[in-house]
């Protein structure tokens, strides 16, 4: 199957706008179950492939999603190009409600999680080279695709990832931010580096669903506020990947 893109969707994108001729995929993998049918269809003349990260009801915390899975399903199905798409909060100053951003590095705070296919008897021990989490080509083009839809959209940040459910607290954004984060979200690892190892191109849309503790004016986080924002963002994701497939 030849798929132009694939799509993993985060909080707030559960099923993917405007796809044609569509077909819903179980794939069994090596590691247990995706979280979800792979959904795919044509969209604007392209194929694409879409899994939600939660499941299409959210019912996997960031700590619980099967990572390996998902990523294995989108290769095996013939993906070869993956925009995650992650909600997040913003820490820097200019990464506010609604803000989409293309990060370009990753700190992991994570913890337990299965972070590599080689956690397996007898798989091959790779060592990647993850000094640029994200493939540049790809980061670029989403970026050209935003703007040439009137899009704001910013290029580059630190994509920092906690491990969640809950959110941070403001000691513990405070020192993310004197490690150099902008960003902050659940599920950006292991995820990227799962598709590096599987030598996919990968890279992340960021909607930033509100200012992180202690960051902006913000006394505290409202989770419907959260949810409206994140909302509105969503709305973007359908038109910068339109574009994005029409450009390649």
């Amino acid at each position: 199957m030849s798929i132009d893109l694939a799509v993993i969707g985060g909080s707030g994108l559960y099923a993917f706008e405007g796809l044609e001729n569509v077909e819903r995929q179980r794939v069994e993998t090596p590691f247990g179950p995706a979280s979800g049918d792979v959904v795919t269809g044509d969209f604007r003349g392209k194929r694409l492939a879409f899994l939600a990260r939660h499941g299409e009801s959210h019912t996997l915390p960031p700590h619980r999603v099967n990572y390996r899975a998902n990523l294995w399903a989108l290769h095996s199905l013939g993906a070869r190009r993956v925009v995650a798409v992650n909600a997040v909060g913003g820490i820097r100053d200019d990464m506010g409600p609604r803000t989409l951003v293309v990060p370009d590095q990753i700190i992991d705070y994570t913890h337990g999680r299965y972070t590599s296919f080689n956690d397996v008897d007898g798989a091959e021990v790779r060592h990647i080279d993850f000094s640029e989490p994200y493939t540049q080509s790809l980061r670029q083009a989403i970026v050209a695709a935003a703007r040439a839809e009137g899009l704001a959209i910013i290029d580059g940040g630190v994509h920092g990832v906690t491990q969640g459910p809950r959110l941070e607290t403001r000691a513990e954004i405070a020192r993310m931010r004197r490690d150099g984060c902008d960003l902050v979200g659940m599920t950006g690892m292991p995820e990227a580096a799962l598709a590096r190892e599987l030598d996919l191109e990968f890279a992340c849309l960021a909607l930033v669903a509100n200012y992180a503790a202690g960051a902006g004016d913000e006394a505290e986080i409202s989770i419907e506020e959260i949810f409206a924002h994140l909302a509105a963002a969503t709305a973007n994701v359908p038109p910068i990947l339109g574009r994005l497939l029409a450009d390649a």
